[in-house]
């Protein structure tokens, strides 16, 4: 039997809260079942048709895997010398090791992934450092795969719930401070929560502090202690 794993992102470039890669295996017969469900590149979904597809796309498939990485471990690696990149690399190598286990080692598996890199070589050459085992994996990095493959367009869709899911979980922790926003940079509401905000919770490892944003609205501010 030929499987294939897709892999996404969500939230890469948000001041606000985590960075979300998420993987999904499943069968061809399961990603043609699931392309006629609706499934589609998130960006292109309404949330609440996100969310209904996100239960379906669990129950037609073999197995899924989300990774999350917190504002302070983005930055913490980024002051470390890791850039978002090759923290990406390493957040995608996690999830197909998590799910190349057992039984589906024995399986040949074709691997998408919607890559982040402009160099789509070079990212996949590091992505396969961090691999523990390649010898059954056909690895496929490209751009504008959530769009064009069903299987990274599920993951795309698990990985923008769970963005959602704990942008709410900030939201609700921190609603005595004022609205958050979406968290990216753009949004006029997460503007304005930074602004007034920011240097209160500098420390709540809240905020992504390596973030040009940040920068910009603290340029004197010290960054503080990792691992908060």
């Amino acid at each position: 039997m030929s499987l294939i794993l897709g892999i996404d992102d969500a939230g890469r470039g948000p001041l606000i809260g985590p960075m979300i890669l998420a993987g999904v295996l499943m069968t061809k017969e399961q990603e043609k079942h699931l392309k006629g469900e609706g499934v589609a590149d998130s960006k292109l979904l309404e949330h609440s048709t996100r969310m209904k597809l996100e239960k379906t796309i669990k129950e037609n498939s073999l197995k899924s895997h989300v990774a999350i990485s917190q504002a302070n471990e983005i930055d913490s690696s980024i002051l470390s010398g890791t850039n978002l990149n090759t923290l990406e690399a390493k957040e995608a190598a996690h999830i197909i090791n998590e799910i190349n286990q057992g039984k589906f080692t024995k399986e040949k598996i074709k691997v998408i992934i919607d890559c982040p890199s402009v160099n789509t070589l070079a990212w996949k050459t590091t992505l396969e450092k961090f691999i523990n085992h390649k010898d059954n994996l056909d690895i496929s990095c490209e751009h504008k795969a959530d769009f064009n493959y069903p299987v990274v367009s599920a993951a795309s869709i698990l990985a923008k719930c769970m963005r959602e899911e704990e942008v709410a979980k900030l939201k609700k922790q921190f609603a005595n401070y004022g609205n958050l926003g979406s968290g990216y940079p753009s949004d006029p509401s997460t503007k304005e929560f930074l602004k007034k905000n920011g240097k209160a919770l500098e420390n709540s490892g809240l905020f992504r502090k390596t973030w040009a944003t940040w920068k910009t609205m603290f340029p004197e501010a010290k960054q503080s202690t990792l691992g908060f």
